[in-house]
């Protein structure tokens, strides 16, 4: 495990808090788009348990020092956790990214998010929810390519 998973880790098994508040922070002021503001804003007030517990270790700077937002609107979507300065976008799949038109649908999205420069990284929730550390470990070296 990479050092900077290790102390985010660490830091968290020590901590009490509340996953599930979400209060909107990370919002792109520039948007014109409001009804996908609000679409991204309600992403965030009803975030899923895998969400949540991911946000856990990449808010505030603590994976690696990178600095993430959730639930970005880019064009016409609305990306789960973008990286900025790395231009990497963390998408979350759980089961209904299973059937053809889905999986059509996350490709046309990747494809989209790739022509604006983001790399598009995809998680498992299950994945989340059974190897975080792993899932953070893999999200640090995207970060650092």
């Amino acid at each position: 495990m990479q050092e900077g998973c290790r102390n985010v880790l660490a830091r968290k098994a020590g901590e009490e808090g509340d996953p599930s508040r979400s209060d909107g922070a990370g919002e792109v002021e520039s948007l014109r788009d409001n009804a996908k503001l609000k679409e991204a804003r309600d992403l965030r007030r009803n975030s899923t348990m895998p969400e949540q517990k991911l946000w856990q270790y990449l808010s505030n700077r603590q994976l690696g020092g990178f600095k993430f937002v959730r639930q970005m609107p880019v064009g016409p979507y609305i990306a789960d956790f973008v990286c900025r300065e790395k231009k990497l976008v963390v998408e979350l799949d759980g089961w209904t990214h299973s059937t053809p038109e889905e999986i059509a649908h996350d490709q046309r999205r990747t494809v989209f998010l790739g022509s604006k420069g983001y790399r598009v990284y995809r998680v498992g929730n299950a994945d989340v929810m059974e190897s975080t550390e792993g899932v953070l470990d893999s999200i640090l070296r995207e970060l650092h390519k």
